[in-house]
């Protein structure tokens, strides 16, 4: 198999497929996601076509062997010590040498968000992808992050949220030694509108509300957003909803009733039926998961 050249697609393809994990459609139920190269390449015979992630940040790093990896349109070879900074929105592919060894660490955007703070200047680093030569201090936060997934001890969660922030701040680190990232285009109104939709989300706005305090047009606001993310302004808006559920659901003890109250729904059972289509899993049965690890079905 021809791994350099099975895959690659034309930049103008008309469909870029939306995956929520490294080559899967499943949610995120935990803090972070840890999965080898390996594991995941002998399900998809080494290659992934070009997708992008709606709701989550991934870390690549490649121990041995080598690949390709196909970043907004361009093509790039990865080799032993590579890692690669996939943001959320950024359409990439990859295709491995087959017996390719290495990391992928999946971290939710709740996580993120609740890391990140604007005026440390992490975040403009870390919304460009980026190849670069990880650390040996990088690789070894790495591997107690896959340790410390894999156990079931007391304080996990926290352990992981730590051990995460820490992977954040050293790869954020190495990429302010390169050059200054480049914004994308329409990425001001991107983040202009998810700055207004922070403070709004649970007001339920309309996408013609948004786009009239932006002093745009809703079509306008759509396309920019559809361009970044893939998918449209509307869809932003209920992700927004969504992602503060999780994190209630993920980090505080308020019931169901009360997360739909506090994010703007006035029938908890619609949140409920709002949630479940978006997620693929009812508001319960998310938090149970969260508390009960041991009980996640295992992936084949």
């Amino acid at each position: 198999m021809d791994f350099h050249a099975s895959f690659w697609y034309e930049s103008n393809m008309p469909q870029i497929e939306n995956f929520n994990l490294f080559g899967e459609r499943e949610g995120l139920p935990d803090v972070v996601h840890c999965e080898t190269i390996e594991a995941r390449s002998l399900v998809h015979d080494w290659e992934f076509t070009p997708h992008r992630h709606a709701r989550l940040h991934q870390f690549l790093l490649i121990e041995s062997g080598s690949g390709t990896a196909q970043i907004e349109a361009k093509n790039y070879d990865l080799g032993r010590g590579a890692l690669v900074n996939v943001p959320t929105g950024v359409v990439h592919g990859f295709g491995f040498e087959v017996g390719t060894q290495g990391w992928v660490v999946t971290l939710a955007s709740e996580l993120l968000e609740e890391s990140l703070r604007d005026s440390e200047g992490l975040r403009p680093l870390l919304e460009e992808p980026k190849i670069l030569h990880y650390s040996p201090e990088i690789e070894g936060v790495v591997q107690k992050v896959f340790f410390e997934h894999a156990s079931r001890e007391f304080a996990r969660a926290h352990t992981l949220r730590a051990l995460s922030g820490l992977l954040v701040g050293l790869v954020a680190r190495s990429l302010a030694t390169e050059e200054p990232p480049k914004t994308r285009p329409g990425h001001k109104l991107q983040r202009r509108f998810e700055a207004l939709l922070d403070r709004h989300y649970h007001e339920h706005l309309r996408v013609s509300d948004y786009a009239e305090r932006l002093a745009v047009t809703s079509t306008h606001l759509t396309r920019v957003m559809r361009q970044a993310t893939g998918l449209p302004a509307s869809a932003a808006i209920e992700d927004r909803l969504i992602r503060e559920a999780r994190r209630n659901l993920a980090y505080s003890n308020l019931s169901i009733s009360e997360i739909a109250y506090q994010i703007g729904y006035s029938d908890p059972a619609y949140f409920s039926r709002v949630f479940s289509r978006a997620t693929g899993m009812a508001p319960r049965a998310f938090r149970a998961q969260i508390e009960n690890p041991d009980a996640r079905p295992k992936r084949a």
